[in-house]
Formats: C-alpha cells, structure tokens, sequence
C-alpha cells in the first residue's frame, strides 16, 4: 500500500467539507478560499496518492490569508505536508510513484524512515485534529465551500 502519500486521499474526505467565511477580518481569507475553489477541488478530486502535496501551494496562500484564530491550524496543516515534501526531496524520491512496500533500488534506511518520520506525522491525531477545526472553524463562520 502507498501507506505515506495514500495518505493525501484519506486527507481528501476532510477537505471537501471545509469552506471559507465572511466578514471583517476574514475577507482577505474568503476570497482566497473562493479563489481556490476550483483548483483545490480538482486536485483533491484526482485521487493521485500525491494530490495533498499538489495542494501545498494552496495550502500556504491560505496560511498566508488565514484569520488570527486559525493560523496555529494551519500552521500545523502546512508544516506535516511541508515536512513530508523535503523528505521525499532529500531522498530524491517521486512522491507519486513512492510505494513504502516497494521503496525505489537505493533508497537508504534513513531516508526510508525519515519519509516514514513525516508521512506519520501528517496522519497524526494533531494533524488531523487541525484540519478538523479548521473544519468547524469555517462551518461555523463561513458560508462558500472550499471545494465544489
């Protein structure tokens, strides 16, 4: 099984019931969500095991764009994906081809447990914890989806 980047799909149930908000100091963050519609929700919808990786772009400009009470979440959110992302790049590994049961000819054992370290780390409790306020966040404040 692609045990570390399958991960991106099981996130991908998550994210459709995110959404953005209205008001104040959340417009900024509102129209970025809306700006992003579209496009988080074709890269979600792809089903590819390195599709949360694709939404790290994303991801960030929402960061960026956040509203003061859920910059820790999304701080979480971005740093695992983040974090997961060098470690294939330090092992020179293609997150969409990697397969933890079948890792590529070379790949050393510290690399190996390195993608492991972070892949576990994104499926973490806190992890997933902080996509789910993220989640309740935006049900409760704001009212366009954050994919279609």
């Amino acid at each position: 099984m692609r045990r570390p980047l399958a991960l991106g799909v099981a996130l991908g149930l998550v994210l459709p019931a995110l959404v953005a908000c209205g008001g104040s100091d959340q417009d900024a963050y509102c129209a970025a969500v809306k700006d992003h519609q579209q496009e988080l929700s074709d890269i979600v919808g792809s089903g590819e095991p390195d599709s949360l990786l694709k939404a790290l772009d994303v991801f960030r400009d929402l960061q960026d764009q956040a509203p003061g009470d859920i910059t820790d979440e999304w701080q979480q959110v971005v740093t695992s994906i983040e974090a997961l992302q060098q470690a294939l790049d330090d092992a020179g590994v293609d997150p969409a081809t990697y397969d933890r049961a079948h890792p590529p000819t070379g790949l050393s054992a510290e690399d190996r447990a390195r993608i492991d370290a972070a892949a576990k780390q994104l499926g973490s409790g806190t992890t997933l914890r902080a996509l789910q306020d993220l989640d309740q966040q935006a049900r409760d404040v704001c009212k366009t989806p954050l994919t279609l």
